[in-house]
């Protein structure tokens, strides 16, 4: 049996996600409280409480699912679950970064925050779009978004699953697009609440400013391998790290190749670690007869430690 770690990336966050957690494993409290340390102020304030209502600012948004999702893992660590694999569907690369080694946890939580602040002030609020295309195929969608750049930009820019496609760009240009889609027998076409069209050349500007932190970050061996959003498949060497974290900020998200990867080498078992249940899904509509857990409260930690002692 093969195990991955795979971790949420942006949108899976939830007002008290990882409390329970916190208070009943030492292991989980340690990470919230380190991370408070590293970005001098309370993301547990920010996770359980929220009267301010940054868990939805990105620059919270991604130190915050980072925090919890590593506190889930050392829990699950602490029950000598291992995983052979790790891989995060956008920003949750960085939690499997974590995960295998590369990255200090409090050095990693203070790069997504600045990741998060770079990402937001790349594209001005209300200039860039994304939407969700349900029930076509890539070609598809490429072909039309080759078409909607009339009207401004437009790319692909999450893989995530057989028939669940976001694309992003100019606002414009992406809601014709849209509409394009919908024409050609869309299921559905869904636009996400975000700040701005992540994973597309506009974000150039965030991907140039990432490049310059990341210089200044210890990076260490890989324990386990990483796949990375941006091909799909394994990164190779240490050294090529950052660039790959650099060119993930503004090219597509290939969830969809990762999950198909995973399977092909003999992972047979997907346990997602951190809040929500979005990539179980997405693992669900990609490969069939494997198990899929989640672990982010107690229920499912003792769901999933039940299942895999069985």
């Amino acid at each position: 049996m093969k195990t991955a770690f795979i971790f949420a990336g942006q949108g899976a966050q939830y007002k008290g996600m990882g409390k329970e957690l916190y208070d009943n494993f030492a292991c989980a409290k340690e990470v919230f409280d380190k991370a408070d340390e590293a970005l001098g102020f309370s993301i547990k304030d920010i996770c359980f409480v929220d009267e301010e209502a940054k868990l939805n600012k990105t620059e919270f948004t991604q130190p915050a699912i980072l925090t919890m999702s590593i506190a889930a893992m050392k829990v699950l660590e602490e029950k000598g679950i291992m995983p052979d694999y790790a891989a995060g569907l956008s920003l949750g690369e960085y939690s499997a970064d974590v995960c295998s080694g590369v990255f200090d946890f409090q050095d990693a939580v203070r790069l997504v925050r600045k990741r998060g602040r770079f990402m937001t002030e790349a594209v001005p609020e209300g200039k860039g779009a994304m939407y969700a295309i349900i029930g076509l195929d890539r070609e598809t969608v490429i072909k039309a978004c080759e078409e909607g750049r009339k009207f401004g930009y437009v790319s692909p820019a999450n893989f995530n699953a057989p028939g669940q496609i976001v694309i992003a760009g100019e606002a414009e240009a992406v809601e014709k697009t849209a509409a394009i889609l919908k024409e050609r027998k869309a299921k559905m076409t869904v636009k996400l609440k975000v700040s701005g069209p992540f994973h597309t050349a506009l974000l150039k500007p965030a991907a140039d400013k990432l490049a310059l932190e990341l210089e200044k970050i210890n990076i260490n061996d890989m324990r386990i391998p990483v796949i990375t959003n941006v091909t799909g498949m394994p990164i190779e060497k240490t050294e090529d790290i950052s660039d790959t974290l650099v060119k993930q900020v503004m090219n597509p998200v290939k969830w969809e190749d990762t999950v198909r990867y995973l399977y092909e080498n003999g992972v047979d078992t997907f346990i997602e670690v951190g809040p929500g249940k979005t990539l179980s899904g997405f693992v669900k509509r990609t490969v069939k007869g494997v198990k899929i857990f989640n672990v982010e409260d107690i229920k499912s930690l003792e769901r999933t430690l039940g299942d895999i002692k069985k």
